[in-house]
């Protein structure tokens, strides 16, 4: 794997944030209409609508160039679904069908049932949960489904020729309901092959030995050429064998996805004939190339032109980027993010990131692993303009890229954090009364209202901005040396920068926080979610599978097994409830130090065994007990534990033909844009 860098996917659940202190800017809308943030709610997902402040300061061009690359981000959506799943599209069409056509009674309770799993189903992008990678299903019969198939417009159905009606109806039930067909996205960790027992659909008729032997040739045959700037082998194709004979599929326009890759080549040209300045220009005109070819070098070619533009105000990601859905890692999820800067808050990213080789010369790291020279930290805070593929309807809160760990060595990072995100989901979060229930005293309550949102959003920042570009591999180790582990070591030791920073009194010497304990609400935060509440989002029975789950649980865990004598953390018992307690934050601090330099080496010097051992021991299993209990709490709440986003939609206003203005209209319901979606940017079955 040649990842690097990796998009912080913390769901903030709502008992973060607490009472809401910061200035945020004025929304765009009817003063008298206070904005609806929460748009839908089912199963254990909540759907927010996030507001564009400060769109009417933009040019008619700015705003055009983002119209342009939210086109281009639309057409990436069936590449995200098929690459979840072979047959994701088409189950999608027969959901979406059904939705859309369906004569029958839909205020039957069966239809109501079978709406809530097609909601799952976008959400998810595909039949997979989107945190756990387990398969869900739909809460009717097998028998009820075949009902609204059959009353619904069969003409839309995409019936092979080989088969009957009835043949279609049941293999699509068989795919949606046989739990024994594609149970997990993402394999088990004691699964004998990853590949074999993944759904994802990355690799097809093919072992886990036979993907890793094709790298490794390949890898070592294009390494050798410039070995100083090894590309990411892998990260734009699907691996199969046919006839016996391993072959890539790459994604680009006369290949897999060609279609779809197509439609994002045409907006992106539209985007560059608007684009600020030439640097901006010949990004994307770059990007355009990399689609046409495929061409890995290529791709680092364009990261290497998008990272170094720091002038243009409107910016984007788009591509086969981040590499959690392959249970190999190595191969990108289709994914794009449009965004302008929020020139008032990124003030505050600009202090941590001109601060930056202050951090890195006082880490606790062994001297020999930090960078003697910190690079090209760019960080901003932005306002997000629209989401798409892997990133909606869920969506990071930071990001920090490229992946590429020469590309980040030699010309630096963009890092960004995104403000109007961040306050929806505050604002969203203020009813849930999760504070009530779980926080062990009114003081760690109190410090939540007080310290919380502006806590947790330095720690963000640092995350991003800091963590993930700290510290640097010894000579001749690579980014893949810790193969699956890679990605939860990498969020843990990002993670644990931020936190070990974050109690720094320069926190205080830079202005960025007031009072030199506010930090301790980041920290309560943190250790709760990792040890307790975290598990409301998995089902009794599970263990933990999602990276950013797993490095809160390792550093939470191994924090409390290591203060355990001296009874830094604890978990006490009140009223027949149990508690997380914090005696000593000061200790806690030195602990996040300690781990940091612990998973420091082990990614710098490539310790495979030690990350496995790390990983298997604090980061996966869970006490059944306590998970019943946290569950159990949270029924009681008005609180659902994921959230996702819906995009406004651009309204374009033309005088003679002309295009004279883009206006927002928020007023779209979820089930109203993702059928819109499904029916304007279908394009690949």
């Amino acid at each position: 794997m040649k990842r690097f860098f990796y998009f912080f996917m913390i769901v903030m659940t709502p008992f973060v944030i607490g009472s809401c202190k910061n200035k945020q800017v004025q929304n765009e809308t009817d003063a008298s209409e206070p904005f609806e943030y929460v748009v839908d709610q089912f199963a254990d997902v909540e759907i927010l609508r996030y507001q564009v402040p400060a769109w009417d300061d933009l040019s008619l061009n700015q705003k055009l160039l983002i119209y342009y690359l939210s086109e281009a981000a639309s057409w990436g959506r069936d590449i995200t679904f098929d690459q979840n799943y072979v047959h994701n599209l088409a189950i999608k069409e027969v959901l979406e069908n059904i939705m859309n056509t369906y004569s029958g009674d839909r205020e039957s309770a069966h239809f109501i049932a079978f709406t809530d799993y097609v909601k799952r189903f976008w959400f998810s992008n595909g039949i997979h949960h989107h945190y756990s990678n387990a398969k869900f299903f739909p809460e009717i019969s097998v028998e009820d489904f075949k009902e609204l198939m059959g009353n619904s417009d069969l003409a839309q159905y995409s019936v092979p020729e080989s088969h009957t009606y009835e043949q279609y109806q049941e293999w699509m039930s068989n795919l949606i309901f046989n739990p024994d067909i594609a149970p997990m996205k993402i394999s088990s960790d004691n699964a004998k092959d990853k590949v074999t027992y993944s759904a994802s659909n990355f690799y097809q008729n093919i072992t886990q030995k036979e993907v890793e032997d094709y790298y490794h040739k390949l890898e070592q045959k294009l390494w050798k050429k410039n070995p100083e700037q090894p590309i990411a082998v892998g990260l734009n194709s699907q691996l199969v064998k046919v006839d016996n004979k391993v072959q890539e599929n790459v994604y680009h326009l006369n290949g897999l996805y060609g279609k779809a890759i197509e439609k994002i080549i045409y907006w992106l040209d539209k985007a560059a004939s608007v684009a600020e300045n030439e640097a901006q220009k010949n990004h994307i005109q770059k990007l355009i190339e990399y689609y046409t070819t495929g061409d890995l070098t290529t791709w680092d070619d364009y990261n290497i032109l998008w990272v170094q533009d720091l002038a243009s105000k409107v910016d984007y990601v788009n591509g086969f980027i981040e590499v959690y859905g392959d249970p190999l890692q190595r191969k990108g999820t289709w994914e794009s993010i449009v965004n302008f800067k929020d020139e008032a808050n990124t003030k505050r990213t600009e202090i941590i990131s001109d601060n930056a080789q202050w951090f890195e010369d006082h880490s606790p790291i062994a001297n020999n692993l930090k960078k003697k020279e910190v690079k090209g930290v760019a960080a901003k805070v932005i306002t997000l303009a629209f989401l798409g593929g892997e990133s909606y309807p869920t969506t990071p809160l930071g990001i920090n890229l490229p992946n590429s760990n020469w590309i980040r060595k030699e010309y630096g990072s963009k890092s960004v954090t995104m403000s109007n995100i961040m306050f929806a989901h505050n604002q969203a979060g203020l009813r849930s009364g999760v504070n009530d229930e779980f926080y062990y005293s009114a003081e760690e309550i109190k410090r939540a209202e007080e310290y919380g949102y502006i806590t947790y959003n330095l720690f963000v920042d640092m995350h991003e901005c800091l963590g993930h570009g700290s510290g640097q591999l010894a000579p001749g180790v690579s980014d893949g040396s810790l193969r699956e582990y890679h990605s939860v070591i990498e969020e843990t030791r990002a993670d644990l920068f931020a936190l070990y920073f974050l109690g720094d009194p320069k926190i205080v010497d830079l202005g960025l926080v007031s009072n030199p304990e506010a930090y301790k609400a980041e920290y309560y935060r943190q250790i709760v979610n990792g040890l307790m509440l975290q598990l409301n989002r998995i089902d009794l029975g599970d263990q933990i599978t999602q990276t950013h789950m797993r490095d809160r649980a390792l550093i939470a865990r191994w924090c409390l097994e290591r203060g355990k004598d001296e009874k830094v953390i604890e978990i006490v018992v009140r009223d027949g409830k149990k508690y997380v307690k914090i005696n000593d934050y000061e200790k806690l601090r030195g602990y996040f130090g300690e781990l940091l330099k612990m998973v420091q080496d082990i990614k710098s010097y490539g310790k495979l065994a030690e990350a496995k051992k790390l990983v298997e021991t604090y980061a996966i299993h869970i006490d059944p007990d306590l998970h019943k209990e946290v569950k159990d709490r949270y029924s009681l709440l008005d609180v659902h534990p994921y959230s996702g986003f819906i995009n406004p939609k651009f309204h374009l206003i033309k005088e003679n033909n002309q295009v004279i203005d883009i206006e927002l209209d928020y007023s779209q319901t979820y089930m109203e844009q993702m059928l819109e979606y499904g029916k304007k940017y279908r394009i690949l079955f």
